[in-house]
Protein backbone atom coordinates (compact mmCIF):
# COMPACT_ATOMS: atom_id res chain seq x y z
CA UNK A 1 0.00 0.00 0.00
CA UNK A 2 1.21 3.82 -0.86
CA UNK A 3 -0.21 6.13 2.02
CA UNK A 4 0.66 9.63 1.53
CA UNK A 5 1.06 9.26 -2.30
CA UNK A 6 2.30 12.68 -3.71
CA UNK A 7 -1.52 14.36 -3.88
CA UNK A 8 -1.52 18.24 -2.85
CA UNK A 9 -2.95 19.35 0.67
CA UNK A 10 -6.17 19.94 1.36
CA UNK A 11 -6.74 23.37 1.87
CA UNK A 12 -7.50 23.79 5.32
CA UNK A 13 -6.35 20.13 6.11
CA UNK A 14 -3.11 18.30 6.49
CA UNK A 15 -0.20 18.40 4.10
CA UNK A 16 0.34 14.79 2.68
CA UNK A 17 3.60 13.09 2.47
CA UNK A 18 4.74 9.97 0.74
CA UNK A 19 5.31 7.34 2.66
CA UNK A 20 5.58 3.30 1.13
CA UNK A 21 4.64 0.22 2.09
CA UNK A 22 3.52 1.64 6.02
CA UNK A 23 3.81 -1.48 8.35
CA UNK A 24 0.96 -0.41 10.45
CA UNK A 25 -1.42 0.16 7.34
CA UNK A 26 -0.51 -2.91 5.75
CA UNK A 27 -1.49 -5.13 9.25
CA UNK A 28 -4.88 -3.14 9.66
CA UNK A 29 -5.88 -4.13 6.01
CA UNK A 30 -4.89 -7.51 5.75
CA UNK A 31 -8.34 -8.85 6.13
CA UNK A 32 -9.78 -6.23 4.27
CA UNK A 33 -8.02 -5.91 1.32
CA UNK A 34 -6.91 -8.85 -0.40
CA UNK A 35 -4.29 -9.54 -3.58
CA UNK A 36 -4.85 -11.90 -5.06
CA UNK A 37 -2.03 -13.64 -7.13
CA UNK A 38 -1.01 -16.08 -9.26
CA UNK A 39 3.16 -16.76 -8.61
CA UNK A 40 4.82 -13.33 -8.82
CA UNK A 41 1.49 -11.64 -10.82
CA UNK A 42 -1.03 -9.84 -8.82
CA UNK A 43 -4.44 -10.62 -10.81
CA UNK A 44 -7.26 -8.81 -8.77
CA UNK A 45 -7.98 -6.57 -5.49
CA UNK A 46 -10.74 -7.42 -3.59
CA UNK A 47 -11.26 -4.76 -1.10
CA UNK A 48 -14.13 -4.92 1.60
CA UNK A 49 -16.83 -2.51 2.27
CA UNK A 50 -15.73 -1.53 5.75
CA UNK A 51 -11.60 -1.41 4.79
CA UNK A 52 -11.19 3.16 5.48
CA UNK A 53 -8.38 4.26 6.09
CA UNK A 54 -7.69 7.56 8.37
CA UNK A 55 -5.75 9.28 6.31
CA UNK A 56 -4.92 8.97 2.22
CA UNK A 57 -3.79 5.41 0.93
CA UNK A 58 -3.50 4.11 -2.37
CA UNK A 59 -3.56 0.27 -2.99
CA UNK A 60 -2.29 0.07 -6.32
CA UNK A 61 2.02 1.21 -6.91
CA UNK A 62 2.54 4.03 -9.22
CA UNK A 63 3.31 2.19 -11.80
CA UNK A 64 -0.17 -0.18 -12.47
CA UNK A 65 -2.29 1.17 -15.51
CA UNK A 66 -5.16 2.31 -12.90
CA UNK A 67 -5.00 3.64 -9.67
CA UNK A 68 -6.96 2.96 -6.79
CA UNK A 69 -6.63 5.03 -3.50
CA UNK A 70 -8.76 6.40 -0.70
CA UNK A 71 -8.15 9.99 -0.27
CA UNK A 72 -9.28 11.60 2.60
CA UNK A 73 -10.01 14.97 4.18
CA UNK A 74 -10.71 16.40 7.23
CA UNK A 75 -13.99 18.32 7.45
CA UNK A 76 -13.67 21.80 6.02
CA UNK A 77 -11.14 20.79 3.69
CA UNK A 78 -10.94 21.37 0.21
CA UNK A 79 -10.03 20.32 -2.98
CA UNK A 80 -8.60 23.07 -4.77
CA UNK A 81 -10.31 23.80 -8.06
CA UNK A 82 -8.24 22.14 -11.45
CA UNK A 83 -8.50 20.46 -14.43
CA UNK A 84 -6.88 17.41 -15.72
CA UNK A 85 -3.86 18.34 -18.70
CA UNK A 86 -4.11 16.49 -21.75
CA UNK A 87 -1.21 13.99 -21.56
CA UNK A 88 -1.08 11.37 -23.58
CA UNK A 89 -0.53 7.89 -21.93
CA UNK A 90 0.38 4.73 -23.85
CA UNK A 91 -1.72 1.60 -22.19
CA UNK A 92 -1.55 -1.73 -22.82
CA UNK A 93 -4.58 -3.98 -21.81
CA UNK A 94 -7.82 -3.15 -20.00
CA UNK A 95 -7.85 -2.83 -15.81
CA UNK A 96 -11.59 -3.11 -14.29
CA UNK A 97 -12.98 -1.83 -11.33
CA UNK A 98 -16.47 -2.92 -9.93
CA UNK A 99 -18.38 -1.60 -7.13
CA UNK A 100 -21.10 -3.94 -5.90
CA UNK A 101 -23.63 -1.50 -5.11
CA UNK A 102 -26.25 -4.26 -4.26
CA UNK A 103 -26.60 -8.03 -4.19
CA UNK A 104 -23.95 -10.36 -3.83
CA UNK A 105 -22.14 -12.60 -6.25
CA UNK A 106 -19.22 -14.82 -6.74
CA UNK A 107 -16.22 -13.77 -8.63
CA UNK A 108 -13.85 -16.61 -10.15
CA UNK A 109 -10.47 -14.86 -11.09
CA UNK A 110 -8.45 -16.90 -14.01
CA UNK A 111 -4.39 -17.15 -14.41
CA UNK A 112 -3.68 -15.68 -18.15
CA UNK A 113 -4.19 -19.32 -19.08
CA UNK A 114 -7.21 -19.70 -18.17
CA UNK A 115 -7.00 -21.47 -15.27
CA UNK A 116 -9.31 -20.92 -12.17
CA UNK A 117 -6.85 -19.32 -9.21
CA UNK A 118 -9.42 -17.87 -7.07
CA UNK A 119 -13.02 -17.87 -5.92
CA UNK A 120 -14.59 -15.38 -3.64
CA UNK A 121 -17.99 -13.56 -2.31
CA UNK A 122 -18.89 -9.75 -2.92
CA UNK A 123 -20.92 -8.12 -1.10
CA UNK A 124 -22.71 -4.90 -1.37
CA UNK A 125 -20.39 -1.94 -0.69
CA UNK A 126 -16.75 -4.31 -1.72
CA UNK A 127 -14.93 -3.15 -4.59
CA UNK A 128 -13.11 -5.57 -7.04
CA UNK A 129 -9.95 -4.32 -9.07
CA UNK A 130 -8.94 -6.66 -12.07
CA UNK A 131 -5.12 -6.13 -13.26
CA UNK A 132 -4.46 -9.55 -14.65
CA UNK A 133 -5.65 -12.71 -15.93
CA UNK A 134 -9.55 -13.03 -16.27
CA UNK A 135 -12.69 -13.22 -14.03
CA UNK A 136 -16.35 -14.42 -14.26
CA UNK A 137 -19.39 -13.70 -11.91
CA UNK A 138 -21.88 -15.84 -10.57
CA UNK A 139 -25.16 -13.77 -9.03
CA UNK A 140 -26.22 -15.22 -5.47
CA UNK A 141 -28.52 -12.39 -5.21
CA UNK A 142 -29.69 -9.53 -7.85
CA UNK A 143 -27.07 -7.47 -8.22
CA UNK A 144 -25.90 -4.01 -9.48
CA UNK A 145 -22.28 -3.19 -9.99
CA UNK A 146 -20.52 -0.02 -10.78
CA UNK A 147 -18.05 -0.57 -13.28
CA UNK A 148 -15.08 1.77 -13.86
CA UNK A 149 -12.42 1.18 -16.88
CA UNK A 150 -10.19 3.41 -19.05
CA UNK A 151 -12.03 3.68 -22.84
CA UNK A 152 -13.06 3.74 -24.85
CA UNK A 153 -14.93 1.28 -25.51
CA UNK A 154 -14.48 -0.74 -28.59
CA UNK A 155 -17.44 -3.49 -28.51
CA UNK A 156 -17.19 -7.42 -27.92
CA UNK A 157 -13.80 -7.52 -29.73
CA UNK A 158 -12.19 -6.23 -26.63
CA UNK A 159 -12.80 -9.25 -24.76
CA UNK A 160 -11.84 -13.07 -25.11
CA UNK A 161 -14.83 -14.94 -23.77
CA UNK A 162 -13.72 -18.50 -22.53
Amino acid sequence: MFVGQDFPPAIGGPEVTQTHNTHNVEQAASDLVERIYWGETCLAYIIRTSFLPDKTTFLTPPDYKQQVGYIVYPAGGEIQRHIHRSLERHVVGTSEVLVVKKGRCEIEIYNDERELVATRELREGDIMLMVGGGHGFRMLEDTVFLEIKQGPYIGVDEKERF
